[in-house]
């Protein structure tokens, strides 16, 4: 698969280089960005990697201006993955009146089959399989060590991927996640107008049904979660997140983040946790 640079520039003696490419999975050009640390001049290097799903309205760009990763990936030798959050281009559908939480930069990390949505809106797959592939061909990852991460609606989407694909996901954590997409309104929308109305087909794109349903992660979850957050009540609802899992004896660290809201200041005061979190089970 080829790749176009975009742009690279050194920081913190690695690069982080912003690429495009033509994808199968949504008939669209994808956008993304990755950070490599210093360790992967070394010859023969290979390197663990850690996707971060971000949240919705933005694309690659805010991790990678906003994220404050690059220092502590540098020192612990892990490399940095940040795509986009929904195909885009001439033809690719949008919400009929533009909202912010449905179509363009709204993926919601699913295969969509509801139309006009079906034929481009198939982030699931993007993540999952055709941009791993893509990172092992063309950059230093080991393809046994790979983690995964997200903010909001990424945290959602951490979160189901990491629960579908433990064997591929070794490590899991998200900041402020959606975790049950199927009991609030973000969630009725996204899902709803990208799966259809059939709550039963909802289930496998929501982190506490999941678990209800029997998947598990790798190992153990990390969530920090902004107590201040104004999404927190209404969208967000980690409360049920902590229930499914003690119900099914997951080991769930849940943090609630005193005077912390929805911002990147939010996350990126505890990107470092993170980071140290996935390194040290990757």
């Amino acid at each position: 698969m080829t790749l176009e640079t975009v742009s690279t520039s050194k920081a913190h003696g690695g690069t982080l280089g912003v690429y495009k490419h033509a994808s199968s999975a949504t008939g669209t050009g994808m956008t993304f960005s990755v950070f490599l640390p210093p360790q992967a001049a070394d010859q023969g290097a290979k390197l663990p990697v850690l996707f971060y799903l971000s949240g919705l309205t933005c694309t690659h760009a805010n991790v990678t201006d906003k994220g404050e990763y690059r220092r502590l990936c540098a020192e612990l030798g892990l490399i940095f993955v940040a795509p986009d959050t929904s195909p885009r281009g001439d033809g690719v559908a949008d919400d009929a009146e533009g909202a912010y939480d449905f179509g363009l930069g709204a993926g919601f990390y699913v295969n969509a089959t509801e139309e006009p949505f079906a034929a481009h809106y198939r982030m699931w797959d993007y993540v999952t399989a055709e941009l791993p592939a893509l990172i092992a061909e063309h950059f230093p990852i080991d393809p046994a060590r790979m983690g995964i991460t997200g903010h909001s609606m990424g945290g959602h989407g951490a979160l189901t991927i990491g629960l579908t694909h433990p064997d591929m996901f070794k490590s899991l954590s998200a900041f402020a996640p959606i975790v049950a997409p199927g009991q609030v309104p973000w969630g009725h929308k996204a899902l709803g107008g990208y799966l259809g109305q059939d709550r039963a087909g909802w289930r496998a794109h929501d982190a506490v049904a999941l678990i209800e349903d029997g998947k598990r992660p790798a190992g153990d979850i990390l969530v920090d979660q902004g107590a201040a957050d104004g999404f927190l009540a209404e969208q967000l609802r980690p409360e049920l997140l902590e229930a499914a899992c003690k119900a099914a004896g997951v080991d769930l660290t849940l943090r609630l983040q005193d005077g912390y809201d929805h911002s990147y200041n939010f996350i990126s005061t505890f990107m470092d946790d993170h980071l140290r979190w996935h390194a040290a089970r990757l």
